[in-house]
């Protein structure tokens, strides 16, 4: 339901002038939170496109994560952030083959997230396993306005330390 509403409200006036809203809100905070590795990730049908919209960051490193189904989880790996990368990983995504990174800063895509840090995805797990795996990491949510919902958390899931948004930023 989530993934046909934001498809449709992608298609509004206000959807249309999201990614330019919410592009301008990630540039400058980006420069305050100054990380060293910056983690992406490669969107999929609807997502802010943030590789896309990504503004100049000299010095920073940048990545990519890599998927894996059996055992289930997922690294990053450097990339040089020119262009769509030619290899998939095992969720057949677009992800570099490049060196193991280590970001200090994770964007995350968000289908839905809740003012307490909470994100909905897709189900698989990848980004929660990963934050617990790398607690001082700031993990910051990047979804649509329209998106927030209420939801009750699983023990699984990890809170982002921010959430961006085209029109705010929560801070849980």
């Amino acid at each position: 339901r989530l993934k046909a509403e934001r498809l449709a409200w992608l298609q509004s006036p206000a959807g249309r002038e999201a990614p330019a809203r919410l592009a301008a809100r990630l540039a400058p905070l980006l420069e305050q939170l100054e990380p060293i590795c910056l983690g992406l990730y490669w969107s999929m049908a609807g997502e802010f496109d943030a590789p896309a919209w990504l503004p100049p960051l000299p010095g920073v490193e940048l990545a990519l994560p890599w998927a894996t189904r059996e055992p289930r989880g997922m690294r990053y790996r450097r990339w040089d952030g020119r262009g769509q990368p030619a290899s998939r990983d095992e969720m057949g995504l677009p992800a570099p083959e490049g060196a193991p990174a280590d970001p200090d800063l994770v964007l995350v895509p968000c289908l839905g997230f809740t003012r307490e840090g909470y994100r909905l995805g897709y189900g698989g797990g990848f980004f929660d396993r990963w934050l617990a795996e790398h607690p001082g990491v700031t993990a910051l949510g990047l979804a649509w306005s329209m998106s927030e919902c209420p939801f009750t958390p699983e023990a699984h899931d990890r809170p982002l330390t921010l959430i961006l948004t085209d029109d705010a930023l929560h801070a849980p």
